[in-house]
């Protein structure tokens, strides 16, 4: 990660010098010149004296030598400050800069200052260019946290890949060389001996499936501190407005209740809840960054709870999974349990199986969740919702094979967009419906069959393209009784930022209603435009993916003639 980060540093710098830096710094086919691998010679040998001390002349060998040396001779401990402050990399990196200006010009460094003196744009501009600390500083940190990784609970994490185990492919023929880790396999120290086609033990360790599952998470959390996410959310009327309506005309649920919101962002849904009535208002949020947000948010409306405000909402910066280590709580004393948790293709984001942990560990028997249902829709495109016809016609001129190549990358990649009613070519089908009050966790993976039929109204074939997936949610009236309501993604309905999930054939299949096939006789494939299908019948998986908060989407489709007659289409697997 840090690596990554000064790569990202490099590029910001850019910004920051002028024409004659550039040239100083940059070689001509563009890389950085002056960064070179710290401690590397020109001819080959390693120094021993690369990093410079931050207030003096000493010179060390190592980061870890270096800093030691600033806390027990200049009493500045760098690696205490960035854990008291919470300093991210750019942060820290910014610190030294900082330091190197002050200590050059005979200032006082101070790192009390509430305002952090050091946290300026102009500080990302390395002070002293053969600064090789600035690229370095973070190495011994990447240790120990694969050491403090490595201390986890290894249980938990033996646990998780057991598992994921109990996983299972109906057509084991697709790589008969994969062999799922399964519950009676081996789990030694941390390790899992999982054997192959030649019968050669190798070996998964069970950190490493921790360590990634933690860094997804920090991304994932750390992207919703965009505030240009949240913007587009709230700005989604059909969304904001379908929680508002729950929360606000509903007071039989909502008076006296204690709520707790699973995500909560800004806090836009617990202030509903506060504004409802209720007299604990529980908000969790994994984002340090909104979680402090929310707080001041909160402070800002007057309804934050704390020893200097009587307010009635509290904000937790913590995953829902590890609540009770920041706040205090009783297990099953929540009345309302409300998420906005939904992701594209409904289960993009796998948050729900956070909010069913926090529905079965916090909420009260025959408490309330919101919303309590959701349905998972499919339906049949048509060329409309496809780039073609853009690319037909671009000011007279054919660039058609434009259009034909990137309809064939979205046979592999799964698409995100509005799609209009009018561009569907079949009817809606249901493809799948939870009850969030009641569903188990494991109930996230399923595989489902929907049959497509055509519009009766056609009086011609028309090509099919792909298929369309959205979801509503549902605010029932077995909790909402005053004001039941519906947030709808579909096609027909106003568009919303979730749009739809478009996933494409590997070829159009011809269909048409049975009143148009009628009395003809036809030959050829099915599906084809000489004979085209009267039905679509489909079969969809939907799982978690390897990669944490992925999910995998796998699509078959049968063309099934008026006459009963079928054909397959190879299985199409697409990661979300």
């Amino acid at each position: 990660m840090a690596a990554a980060a000064t790569k990202m540093v490099k590029n910001e710098l850019l910004s920051h010098s002028d024409d004659d830096d550039t040239e100083e710094n940059f070689s001509e086919d563009g890389d950085w010149g002056d960064w070179e691998e710290a401690g590397v010679e020109e001819d080959g040998d390693v120094s021993e004296s690369d990093f410079l001390c931050l207030f003096c002349d000493a010179h060390y060998v190592s980061c870890a030598l270096l800093f030691e040396h600033c806390r027990v001779s200049h009493g500045f401990d760098f690696h205490g400050v960035r854990k008291e402050l919470k300093l991210d990399f750019y942060s820290s990196f910014k610190l030294i800069n900082y330091v190197r200006s002050q200590v050059a010009e005979n200032k006082a460094v101070d790192v009390k200052d509430v305002n952090f003196p050091w946290d300026d744009e102009k500080y990302l501009k390395p002070f002293w260019q053969e600064d090789s600390l600035l690229y370095s500083f973070a190495d011994d940190e990447e240790e120990e946290e694969e050491e403090e990784e490595e201390a986890l609970d290894r249980e938990s994490l033996i646990e998780d890949l057991q598992k994921l185990g109990d996983l299972s492919i109906d057509d084991v023929s697709v790589n008969k060389d994969v062999t799922l880790i399964s519950n009676k396999q081996s789990c030694v120290d941390g390790l899992v001996v999982v054997n192959g086609k030649d019968e050669e033990a190798r070996v998964c360790d069970g950190r490493l499936a921790g360590r990634n599952i933690r860094k997804v998470n920090e991304n994932y959390f750390g992207s919703y501190s965009s505030f240009g996410i949240h913007k587009e959310m709230i700005s989604d009327k059909v969304r904001t407005e379908a929680y508002r309506d729950a929360l606000l005309k509903n007071p039989s649920l909502l008076a006296g209740s204690v709520v707790m919101d699973v995500g909560c962002g800004t806090g836009i849904l617990s202030l509903f809840a506060a504004q409802a009535g209720a007299s604990r208002v529980v908000a969790v949020e994994a984002s340090e960054k909104m979680a402090k947000v929310a707080t001041k948010i909160a402070k800002d409306n007057k309804v934050f709870n704390d020893n200097e405000h009587n307010g009635v909402l509290e904000v937790a910066h913590s995953m829902v999974e590890e609540l009770e280590n920041s706040i205090q709580i009783q297990p099953h004393s929540v009345d309302v349990l409300v998420s906005e948790w939904m992701g594209y293709c409904l289960l993009y984001e796998s948050m729900l199986s956070s909010v069913l942990y926090a529905r079965d560990r916090w909420l009260k028997p025959g408490g309330a969740i919101l919303p309590d249902t959701a349905t998972m829709f499919v339906a049949g495109f048509g060329k409309g919702a496809t780039s073609l016809p853009f690319w037909e016609d671009v000011y007279g001129f054919d660039m058609s094979s434009i259009g034909k190549e990137i309809l064939e990358d979205t046979t592999r990649i799964p698409v995100v967009d509005v799609i209009e009613g009018r561009d569907l070519v079949t009817g809606p089908a249901l493809l799948k419906a939870f009850d969030l009050a009641t569903m188990k966790p494991d109930e996230v993976d399923f595989t489902e069959t929907a049959t497509l039929e055509p519009i009766e109204s056609e009086t011609e074939a028309k090509l099919c393209h792909g298929v369309v997936l959205w979801f509503d949610t549902g605010f029932t009236d077995r909790f909402c009784k005053e004001n039941p309501t519906l947030l709808s993604t579909s096609p027909y309905t106003p568009p919303t930022h979730w749009a739809q999930t478009v996933l494409t054939f590997q070829e159009p299949i011809s269909l048409a209603p049975d009143t148009v096939l009628a009395g003809a006789d036809r030959s050829g494939a099915i599906g084809t435009e000489e004979s085209p299908a009267s039905s679509i019948h489909l079969r969809v998986s939907v799982a978690r993916a390897s990669e944490h908060r992925s999910i995998d989407v796998s699509l078959e489709a049968t063309g099934v003639s008026s006459k009963g007659q079928k054909r397959r289409w190879p299985v199409q697997i697409f990661n979300l």
